[in-house]
């Protein structure tokens, strides 16, 4: 029988908060896994990121710049793959790929999935501790207390109505916890664990520039300690209902959070603290007990659960599986990284993190005929990304090799290939 698949997405989180102190029940369970060192987003925004991982194409590849969020008519989805091929689906969270400000996702706008239990925006349809999602009919529901308690609560609803002898199953939770709600500008941790982690240390990669981690940390820490105390209760349920051995779990986050050290914003940077997220796999036959530090990109999931099913990827899909078919022959060289919002684009490699900037808004459809070098690291001296040489000249050749890498890549994902010209001003953030 092929595995049932649960990919668990949360919002916003950081690489370092997956630790035995702060998520002690992934961290054992990575144990019979997975922990991958070296994971990272491909485009830090909610939206861009959300349409990624359900397509498995860049967002250039699907031209949202016309339609903002809404996917194209026609798109085939992570969902269709696996509807095709004998799999049940659901979706339990938050979508964020409908109509702006349509909450109850019409039935075309909702990827595919067979079972739904999740709004557009969680931000909206939260408000302190009530939480209202929609079926896949549109009926409302009210569900009350701490919001990542009520949708754990949905994923496991389902686990309980599945039965060893059914079809597999792939459900994708996508968890809002991390995201502000309407009208609150801070994170909300857990009450009964704020307290705790009023100290928890602050990263030195936030310590240097100005932002809001003193204030928010501890609420951010602890909320993310309660995801994780609700996924230990989704294992279990799995365990319960004898589906444990015969189901592959990913956990991961869609992108970082930054503390508006590097702009206003929480996520949309190119710099490691925005893009690094954690990445576990474990369960069916991914059991490896292993720390794997090779570099996987957010957009290598989708094909990676396809791999899983033993489903053929679509040459659309420009991922590379983690699977073990893909672990010696496919490892990547580089993550490449778009922003749209801010027509920035990046490659990250074991070494360095290079990154232009176009002036323009072409590079939202990929269609920028110019951009200027912003950033460069040297990630094995300047971990932290203190010190920028985008105008260095001892570093001229290695930016030449770098823009050889990101080119290539943006071609890749259908864009036009742009003139890179050098740094216009030095950006010290």
């Amino acid at each position: 029988m092929k595995p049932n698949i649960i990919f668990y997405l949360s919002d916003g989180q950081r690489f370092d908060t997956l630790n035995p102190q702060v998520m002690p029940n992934l961290w054992e369970l990575s144990k019979e896994g997975a922990r991958f060192t070296n994971s990272f987003t491909c485009h830090p925004d909610s939206v861009a990121a959300s349409a990624c991982l359900q397509t498995g194409m860049y967002t250039t590849q699907l031209d949202r710049s016309k339609n903002g969020g809404v996917l194209s008519e026609g798109t085939k989805t992570i969902a269709d793959y696996f509807n095709d091929n004998g799999y049940d689906t659901a979706f339990i969270g938050e979508w964020r790929l409908a109509d702006k400000g349509k909450n109850a996702v019409p039935k075309e706008q909702q990827g595919g999935y067979k079972y739904w239990r999740a709004a557009n925006t969680l931000g909206i349809t939260a408000q302190g501790e009530e939480v209202c999602v929609f079926d896949e009919n549109g009926n409302k529901s009210e569900l009350n207390g701490y919001r990542a308690d009520a949708i754990n609560a949905l994923a496991i609803e389902y686990i309980n109505s599945r039965e060893e002898d059914k079809s597999p199953f792939l459900m994708f939770v996508s968890q809002p916890e991390l995201t502000l709600k309407k009208g609150n500008s801070h994170f909300e941790g857990f009450n009964e664990t704020v307290e705790s982690f009023k100290n928890y240390p602050i990263p030195e990669d936030l310590s240097f520039f100005k932002g809001n981690y003193k204030q928010e940390y501890p609420n951010y820490i602890s909320a993310i300690n309660r995801i994780d105390h609700n996924f230990g209760e989704l294992v279990k349920s799995l365990k319960e209902k004898g589906l444990y051995e015969n189901t592959v779990v990913i956990y991961t986050s869609n992108y970082g959070c930054h503390f508006k050290t590097r702009n206003s914003k929480y996520q949309q940077s190119c710099h490691d603290s925005a893009i690094h997220t954690p990445l576990v796999i474990f369960g069916g036959a991914y059991k490896k007990g292993v720390v794997d530090n090779r570099l996987v990109s957010l957009i290598d999931l989708p094909a990676t659960m396809l791999d899983f099913a033993d489903i053929y990827v679509p040459s659309t899909f420009l991922g590379v599986s983690v699977f073990d078919g893909a672990e010696a022959n496919e490892r990547r060289n580089s993550i490449f990284i778009q922003l749209c919002k801010s027509q920035t684009r990046a490659v990250r490699t074991d070494k360095y993190k290079y990154s232009v900037t176009a002036p323009r808004l072409g590079a939202l459809s990929g269609k920028a005929k110019i951009y200027f070098e912003a950033y460069l690291y040297d990630l094995s001296h300047d971990p932290n990304e203190k010190m920028n040489l985008a105008n260095d000249k001892n570093f001229k050749e290695i930016r030449k090799n770098l823009s050889d890498v990101l080119l290539p890549e943006m071609e890749k994902a259908w864009e036009e290939k742009p003139k890179i010209k050098p740094i216009l001003f030095k950006r010290k953030k």
